[in-house]
């Protein structure tokens, strides 16, 4: 596996001259191995991981994880259907998924009332749509491997009394 690549996966949030540490190769190898991934389109940019719950104008964006049943088409399988869904403004992610639905779809909306337009106005009327589940994320303890905020460690031992 390609040595940048790996350490991608394992600590996305290394610096070049890090990477460069850690792998024993120049910084301008990295460089070069950085570009040939976002040729490759392995490697499609960083992306910041915020706590916007601290920021109130973030925080008022509200955030759903929508389970969609679909009927597959013929000749295109779910995937035309996903690609169709993940075009939407509104999604952020669109995953193909195994068990009791077809595709788990995280959106963002600037209130409950629009996530809520978006489902039953654009996506349940596409054709082939089955039937959604909606789940409204209330809030966020991990974000990308990052703990948002510390809570209290549990005691390693219930308390006993007498």
């Amino acid at each position: 596996m390609n040595p940048v690549l790996k350490l991608l996966l394992e600590d996305g949030g290394l610096t070049t001259a890090q990477m460069a540490r850690v792998t024993g190769l120049s910084a301008a190898e990295i460089e070069q191995h950085l570009e040939q991934l976002e040729k490759d389109k392995i490697f499609l940019g960083w992306r910041p991981v915020l706590d916007l719950s601290k920021e109130a104008a973030a925080a008022a964006a509200v955030r759903a994880v929508i389970e969609v049943k679909l009927t597959p088409e013929r000749g295109g399988g779910f995937n035309r259907l996903a690609g169709r869904i993940a075009k939407f403004d509104e999604v952020e992610s669109c995953y193909l998924m195994s068990g009791a639905y077809d595709l788990l779809v995280f959106v963002r909306g600037g209130s409950l009332q629009k996530v809520a337009a978006f489902v039953s106005e654009k996506l349940s009327t596409i054709e082939g749509v089955l039937s959604t589940a909606t789940h409204f994320m209330l809030r966020c303890y991990k974000e990308q491997g990052f703990l948002l905020e510390e809570t209290e460690a549990a005691p390693s031992r219930l308390n006993v009394s007498p």
